[in-house]
């Protein structure tokens, strides 16, 4: 018996020889020159973002810098506003704020954050410009990547990791500067004197960019990340992803300009494969949605410049959601859409509500270890610890008192004056005045209240301790 398995021929219908693209080849990736509208678009938002980050830690505001998260003093300073460790419940309420519009924005449109506000997106593409500016576009660097080594390129290449590292350093620096006053770092960085702890983070901060936006660049997006893993989970068929319209532009082909392409059996993508040679993670945008995209538009924008070459329409890669590209409609208002929305605005006015009515003053109130004791009157007296601080940026005057303790006074300052931002550490005693209670413990409680300022009041409450009845 013949137990072979029969060979047959199997005749493919595409014919066109296999093609790596950069991000499967495994090798570095060199993106092209191009223009464009979504190119104009990020490069607006982009350059606004970074305006926004080196310029503000310059800024002052009556005497300080504007934002400082000064860690010695354990305050965070926003122009006029001062938050404190006990604030920090605000911080991570906008953190989940952020979290929630990030997750509307990808339902809506996809990884547009990723495209184009991502900091390892904006400086993967700072850096890219540091690679055009040293080494040429996208066929010089390929050429200096096959050539051997001479004193050109290696001239070439020090002149590019030279600009990476000023990059890198400006970098740390400003980020740095956020948590030292800025102008103080500089004048020691010009010095060589600073100290051990701020020299590491300014070093390590630098590292940490020159190795991501330089090295890693598309691996951070692609492996590192979790966003581009669970990204999928937040599409629908309306999210609008970059897309290849397959239909329009298979089979594709190279054909001449004033041919007839339908005659030709071909549809309107040309192969050449600009849409790959201008993406910074190196993919091919025909083959689908991909997790290594992170809609930066750029194989739009160079796809829409041979298509107006051509006199072809717009739009062979647009943005587009799978609904449409099955030649249906958008679905704008969906019920995902809208419960993200609704969630976020019931959040943000949650925390602007918080924000507005946040006390400017706080009061920490801690009872001494001891039960209690007889002062020289043969009064039962307890002692306790108070913290005081003035969360606002101007002087104040502020009152304490017990509120719903009949039968016992306080015993100490009645009144102090803190400088803005001043904490005080304030011990007081209070004292029964009446017969003992029939129970050996009472709740009382200790307020602070500005003067003349209503809102800037604070209550906390303890306990006071004396022999029963």
């Amino acid at each position: 018996m013949n137990d072979r398995i029969p060979i047959r021929a199997i005749e493919t219908l595409d014919h066109r020889p296999l093609r790596l693209t950069p991000a499967q080849a495994g090798g570095p990736i060199h993106t092209r020159r191009f223009r464009g509208r979504f190119r104009n678009l990020r490069l607006l938002g982009a350059g606004s973002l970074m305006a926004l980050f080196f310029g503000t830690a310059w800024l002052n505001w009556e005497g300080r810098q504007a934002v400082l998260w000064d860690l010695a003093e354990r305050n965070f300073h926003i122009f006029g506003a001062t938050f404190w460790p006990q604030d920090f419940i605000l911080l991570s309420a906008l953190l989940i704020i952020c979290a929630f519009g990030l997750f509307a924005v990808t339902v809506f449109a996809g990884r547009v954050w990723c495209g184009y506000a991502c900091p390892q997106s904006v400086w993967t593409w700072l850096f890219m410009w540091a690679e055009r500016v040293t080494e040429g576009d996208r066929g010089q660097r390929l050429k200096l990547d096959a050539a051997p080594w001479s004193f050109q390129k290696l001239g070439r290449r020090t002149a590019r990791h030279a600009l990476w590292l000023a990059i890198s350093l400006v970098t740390a620096v400003t980020f740095v500067g956020y948590f030292t006053p800025i102008h103080a770092l500089i004048a020691d960085l010009a010095r060589l004197q600073l100290d051990g702890s701020t020299a590491f983070w300014v070093l390590f901060f630098t590292a940490a960019t020159y190795l991501n936006a330089g090295w890693l660049r598309e691996k951070v997006c692609r492996d590192m990340c979790p966003y581009s893993r669970f990204q999928s989970v937040m599409f629908d068929r309306d999210t609008l992803t970059i897309a290849y319209d397959a239909a329009r532009g298979e089979p594709r082909g190279a054909r001449r300009k004033d041919s007839d392409a339908r005659a030709q059996g071909l549809g309107d993508c040309i192969d050449c494969t600009l849409c790959v040679q201008v993406c910074p993670t190196g993919i091919d945008i025909r083959d689908g949605l991909q997790l290594e995209c992170i809609g930066c538009a750029a194989c739009i924008d160079a796809c829409d410049e041979v298509m107006d070459k051509l006199g072809y329409a717009r739009g062979l890669v647009r943005y587009g959601s799978e609904r449409e590209l099955a030649g249906g409609r958008t679905r704008w208002l969906r019920p995902r859409l809208l419960g993200y929305v609704a969630a976020l605005a019931v959040m943000i006015g949650a925390f602007a509500w918080a924000l507005a009515d946040r006390p400017l003053v706080s009061l920490d109130v801690t009872r001494d270890r001891g039960l209690f004791r007889e002062n020289a009157a043969g009064q039962i007296e307890n002692v306790y610890s108070l913290k005081i601080i003035n969360k606002s940026q101007l002087p104040q005057r502020y009152r304490l008192a017990l509120r719903g303790a009949d039968g016992l006074a306080l015993q100490g300052p009645d009144e102090l004056a803190l400088a803005g931002g001043e904490i005080r550490d304030l011990a007081v005693s209070v004292v029964q005045l009446s017969e003992p209670a029939p129970r050996s413990t009472r709740t009382l409680y200790f307020e602070v209240a500005a003067t003349g300022a209503a809102e800037q009041r604070a209550v906390t409450d303890s306990t006071f301790i004396a022999p029963p009845r």
